[in-house]
């Protein structure tokens, strides 16, 4: 499509949905699970993933006008997301100097992270710059100013490298409900357009099949652990955290992934004794790794609303119903998934223990 064109452009319109629909791939897996709900889920989420790309590499695609966007929700869900997080994120570019500022409003966690996006090319996410809320200089009342750039600042700086493409902003909570998150803007500060650049034919043409190709990437990516973690059910993978780093994850932050399988009637009781950490949580998620619907059922718990036992030790156990005892865990009809425990800063990572249990 090099140079300008004129007439219909459907069938750009058709090769976008050709692109798009590589993705069901991940649906026939000989590794995917083919029960009903689990291949219903898996239909659902690729909408979903199609819908985040769609908002993010069209409208939010822009790195001159940079636009804050919910890549994940209490809907849209992506890499075992964490219910306790309110995830923001930008599309940026190295080359370019940014401020952001904002307001923390009491938000326990907040960290901000630009990275080298290539779920379309490679499945990576790498880090090019981190900064987090407890190496960050605020005002009295909470405001806080951060020069996102190649080049060092003083003051709250956060690293960008030529191949910086995303801005990522988590917001932690200990409980959603009565603690308010931080107030984030963006925008660019180095010399720029005054306004967006007219729509071309070319434009959009690369903005939708870079959608396509994010939604399929990232589906296989996360196919890809799943299947990983599958061998070894019911225990929590314990190796290279590079490989979590790599795919956007905060540096700060222990992972512990694991794949659950349960026959009716069976719990998965997991016990650890939790080290000297900021925060630490624990979810169960299905196998896309999209977490499980956190807003109706008990699908996660985390340090705060956790009981601990006498030892100080945490059990978890994630059943069908109630047992009685420990912290329980909704299993939201799930015979199998994944699951993630997250240690926050913490000064050891013991591997949480998991067994089957019949109750």
């Amino acid at each position: 499509m090099a140079g300008n064109h004129n007439g219909p452009l459907d069938h750009v319109w058709r090769e976008f949905c050709d692109e798009l629909a590589k993705a069901g791939e991940i649906l026939a897996r000989p590794a995917a699970p083919a029960s009903p709900l689990d291949q219903a889920e898996g239909l659902r989420y690729l909408s979903r993933l199609a819908r985040t790309a769609l908002n993010m590499l069209v409208d939010s695609s822009d790195p001159d006008f940079p636009r804050l966007f919910l890549l994940t929700d209490d809907k849209i869900k992506i890499g075992a997301d964490n219910p306790d997080n309110f995830y923001q994120q930008a599309v940026i570019a190295g080359d370019r100097d940014y401020r952001i500022s904002g307001k923390i409003n009491g938000v326990p966690y907040l960290s901000f992270g630009t990275k080298a996006n290539r779920y379309a090319i490679d499945g990576t996410m790498a880090s090019t710059g981190e900064i987090e809320l407890g190496q960050m200089e605020l005002s009295e009342d909470g405001t806080f100013e951060i020069i996102a750039s190649r080049q060092p600042r003083s003051g709250n700086w956060l690293p960008l490298a030529d191949d910086s493409t995303l801005l990522i902003v988590r917001q932690t909570f200990e409980d959603k409900a009565s603690q308010r998150p931080a107030e984030v803007r963006i925008e660019r500060i180095s010399e720029g357009p005054a306004v967006p650049a007219l729509l071309s034919p070319e434009a959009i043409r690369s903005q939708l099949l870079g959608a396509a190709a994010w939604t399929r990437g990232t589906a296989n990516t996360f196919a890809n652990w799943a299947e990983w973690f599958k061998p070894t059910p019911n225990r929590f993978y314990d190796g290279d955290q590079t490989v979590f780093q790599r795919a956007g994850g905060d540096p700060k932050i222990w992972y512990g992934h694991a794949y659950f399988e349960l026959q009716p009637g069976e719990a998965w009781l997991i016990e650890v004794a939790p080290p000297e950490c900021r925060m630490w949580n624990f979810q169960l998620d299905n196998w896309w790794m999209e977490s499980l619907d956190h807003v109706h059922q008990k699908v996660w718990v985390n340090s705060h609303q956790a009981k601990y036992e006498d030892d100080g030790r945490i059990a978890v156990v994630c059943a069908d119903h109630d047992p009685g005892f420990g912290n329980w865990i909704d299993l939201a009809g799930h015979r199998s998934g994944t699951a993630l425990w997250r240690w926050f800063e913490a000064d050891d990572f013991p591997l949480p223990q998991g067994r089957v249990v019949r109750l």
